[in-house]
């Protein structure tokens, strides 16, 4: 059972129709009374956070406070509707413009005072997020956005039990570098450099056109190299890296997206080498079955009882939420191993070790 908030008033069917991303012969006409059945409901939104972006389904020009409002009573009204007892909220919305954490956000009292405030750093993402665990929905933030990544709705999340993991998909470009950077670790191959440019021509390519909306991204794309690579542990290999990423937008590309590296890297004696990726991917093709397990294993951690932060979904993610004071993993093989591992103590299995000596000790 699926339920949206949409800024553009286009059903599911006339939605995936527009984008192109599917066949419509293929793929779409067979599900297509379900995907019309699919309305969107009126999103809560404000353009100075999307601001390429001329929505006319939305709420309109209300307070945050109405907005909240509105949002719960969207949650409890597609409930009864759906005859549902469980849901699972995820962002698969736009970018917002850059926000950092401020006093607005540490604490219920300054959060609540900052929306009557109509505060501009109380984004629309945030007043879903918060709406989402007051109802005791889960929520997975697919967006490099705050949104739930707060001192005050951390707190909320783990007080009410409340499963909440973020932020923003790892699809593309940074999922490559999150394989490729633990090999040049664990070779201790030195890097000089890495240089990224993607061209994308679909509505998120237009939204991170701005540079408010596209630093919040650029934020999310560059932390992962630093945290992979230590370059405290090891400056002669990483305390020098020159690491820059470029976002543009390209309408005749579509959803088709390309992400372009020059990774330069030396080795012995210091030699230097280089390796080149092209990755001529499809975005919304990667990001979909992101989402759809997001969904089935926050719901699974919700009925486990397993409330907060869910650190063991940080496959999925290019920027993980994790606990206050701990840094993110970001090698895609150790967070495998952590997805797989968490499922096994879920069943009460053995965890996966990889030692293997039980191949070779005698009995």
């Amino acid at each position: 059972m699926w339920g949206s908030w949409d800024p553009f008033p286009d059903d599911a069917y006339v939605a995936a129709q527009r984008a192109g991303v599917l066949e419509s012969g293929k793929h779409l006409e067979a599900i297509s009374d379900a995907l019309r059945d699919v309305r969107p409901m009126k999103a809560a939104f404000e353009r100075n956070y999307v601001k390429n972006i001329d929505a006319d389904n939305t709420m309109g020009k209300i307070s945050k406070r109405e907005m909240l409002n509105g949002i719960r009573a969207d949650i409890n009204k597609f409930k009864d509707e759906k005859k549902v007892d469980r849901l699972v909220m995820i962002w698969c919305a736009s970018t917002e413009i850059f926000i950092e954490p401020g006093p607005q956000h540490e604490d219920i009292e300054s959060f609540e005072k900052a929306i009557d405030a109509n505060d501009p750093m109380i984004a629309p993402s945030m007043l879903y997020a918060y709406a989402a665990i007051l109802e005791g929905v889960p929520f997975a933030n697919g967006a490099p956005n705050l949104a739930v990544d707060t001192p005050v709705l951390r707190k909320l999340a783990t007080e009410r039990k409340v499963a909440i993991s973020g932020k923003d998909f790892k699809t593309g470009q940074t999922l490559m570098k999150t394989v490729l950077a633990p090999m040049l670790k664990a070779r201790m191959l030195g890097l000089a450099g890495w240089y990224s440019t993607n061209i994308l021509g679909n509505r998120d390519g237009e939204v991170l056109d701005d540079p408010d909306n596209f630093k919040t991204k650029e934020e999310s794309k560059l932390g992962v190299l630093e945290d992979i690579l230590q370059p405290t542990l090891f400056p002669e290999l990483y305390g020098d890296v020159y690491h820059s990423v470029k976002i543009n937008y390209y309408p005749p590309r579509g959803d088709n997206k390309e992400g372009w590296d020059n990774i330069d890297i030396f080795g012995w004696l210091g030699y230097p080498m280089q390796i080149k990726v092209n990755f001529l991917c499809r975005d919304s093709i990667l990001a979909a079955p992101l989402a759809l397990d997001l969904v089935l294993f926050t719901d699974l951690a919700q009925r486990a009882g397993i409330g907060g932060i869910q650190e063991w979904l940080s496959f999925y993610y290019k920027s993980p939420q994790v606990a206050p004071g701990l840094k993110p993993e970001h090698d895609l093989f150790v967070q495998l191993a952590k997805l797989k591992n968490t499922l096994r103590w879920m069943m009460g299995e053995d965890q996966i070790t990889h030692l293997g000596r039980e191949y070779y000790d005698e009995a």
